[in-house]
């Protein structure tokens, strides 16, 4: 149900660009003007561009590109993942930090955390992510899948599939599944994937998983160090995109992809996930700890893992490294 502040909102831009009258607005809601006037200085705070005036009311100007749970719930069409609870902040250390911190206190599984900038955005191995204010988009979910912890990296995978076919789907960009959590175009890295989990002995408490992706951020904004491995949806199609509608199109495919894991298994999205790699086959390099492993990828196997034939034909299994490709 809508609260009395999201149908003012949804009024206010039914009329946008055109003054609406504050007593036209009590009416409809049933509130007072004095209640009017806090929920459009709450929408102000937000980042709405909504000028008042006494004698003629509220006009609602072009809305930017604002992270806020109004704007993403809007034409979202979940039935789990951000329906209930969504926390929209401007800036924040890490998306998944907060997300962990909401899940350990019970939040329900279909929360998401989003934020417009991280201060200490993470990857793999502790790594940090360039995650600049307005440029990206940062996000977080709470799962509680009645999964065994060995199934949890296939998590990563389905994640890396949804994310993939939203940016498929909204730039027909030639977006690839580098294994296990990047996301390339053209050979560069245009998004990641961090999947932390909690357990309690034979079973999971609760998985966060994180995708970092960049949309808006010129290259010249790029760290120099970066430009040849990083890129963004800008860089590739030479114009900016809106973040709210990436968010929305990864939620649909997220809980599409997620019911189909629970109610049909692994199998479908494994086939997926190879279909929009282009690993199988190829001859690659992994860095684990201690250790670098060369040889031609033979498959993906039913937990995510990669099944590397080495160059003395023996089969490797391997659960987790840094792939280059030679």
């Amino acid at each position: 149900m809508q609260s009395k502040r999201d149908k003012l909102l949804s009024f206010l831009k039914e009329s946008r660009g055109i003054w609406v009258s504050g007593e036209w607005l009590s009416g409809k809601l049933a509130v007072t003007r004095a209640a009017i006037n806090k929920h459009v200085h709450h929408l102000k705070k937000l980042g709405y561009p909504i000028e008042t005036s006494t004698k003629k009311g509220y006009c609602l100007g072009e809305s930017p590109d604002l992270l806020v749970a109004e704007e993403i719930r809007e034409g979202l069409h979940t039935r789990v993942f951000g329906v209930r609870d969504i926390l929209s902040l401007d800036e924040t250390d890490s998306t998944n930090l907060r997300a962990k911190d909401l899940a350990a206190g019970g939040a329900p599984e279909g929360t998401v955390v989003v934020a417009g900038k991280q201060t200490e955005g993470r990857g793999r191995k502790g790594r940090s992510w360039f995650s600049p204010p307005g440029g990206g988009v940062y996000i977080s979910l709470v799962l509680r899948p009645p999964l065994a912890p060995s199934e949890a990296p296939r998590i990563t995978l389905m994640t890396g599939v949804a994310a993939t076919e939203a940016l498929v789907s909204l730039t027909a960009l030639d977006a690839r599944i580098k294994w296990p959590n990047d996301i390339l175009v053209r050979g560069k890295k245009i998004a990641g994937i961090l999947t932390e989990i909690s357990t309690e002995i034979d079973r999971i408490d609760y998985i966060v998983v994180g995708v970092g992706l960049n949309v808006n951020i010129p290259r010249e904004n790029l760290a120099e160090a970066l430009r040849e491995r990083a890129t963004s949806i800008l860089i590739e199609t030479g114009e900016s995109f809106s973040r709210v509608r990436l968010i929305q199109a990864f939620l649909r495919y997220f809980e599409t992809y997620y019911k189909i894991l629970q109610d049909e298994g692994f199998e479908p999205i494994r086939n997926r996930w190879k279909e929009l790699s282009d690993i199988i086959g190829q001859r690659v390099s992994v860095e684990m700890i201690g250790t670098v492993r060369t040889g031609r990828v033979v498959d993906i196997d039913p937990d995510g893992v990669l099944i590397l034939e080495d160059d003395q034909r023996s089969i490797q299994r391997i659960a987790s490294g840094d792939v280059t490709l030679l």
